[in-house]
């Protein structure tokens, strides 16, 4: 099985609803965003999956997250946690990529800090 990843940065504010804690004041956090893809065929010039494919997608998603406010944005549902933003740019991607790329996607990880991350797979 061969696994390839790209990573991506974005910075954004957000706030936890439905958290009692200092996390449910506005805060902001520089994101760091590791898209994963895995499968066991390579291509005719040997690769999984094209990389600046895979970096040119992650970059436009995270493009649309940067310098917001996460709660702003309607898919969050007012408590943009981690996971629920591992979990929209793993369904972004594959609404961006062709079919024949994203069927590859397996794993999209998000750090609010380089000790904690979440990670949505399939």
């Amino acid at each position: 099985m061969y696994s390839v990843r790209v990573e991506a940065e974005f910075a954004a504010a957000h706030f936890l609803s439905h958290y009692q804690g200092k996390c449910e004041k506005l805060h902001g956090h520089n994101y760091r965003v590791r898209l994963w893809a895995r499968g066991e065929k390579l291509d005719d010039g040997g690769k999984l999956v094209d990389f600046a494919l895979l970096k040119e997608t992650l970059r436009t998603i995270c493009k649309t997250l940067d310098h917001t406010s996460l709660n702003d944005h309607a898919v969050f549902s007012g408590d943009p946690s981690a996971e629920r933003i591992a979990r929209h740019i793993f369904e972004e991607t594959f609404r961006l990529l062709p079919p024949e790329a994203a069927e590859g996607i397996s794993a999209v990880d998000v750090y609010e800090t380089p000790a904690n991350m979440a990670r949505y797979e399939r």
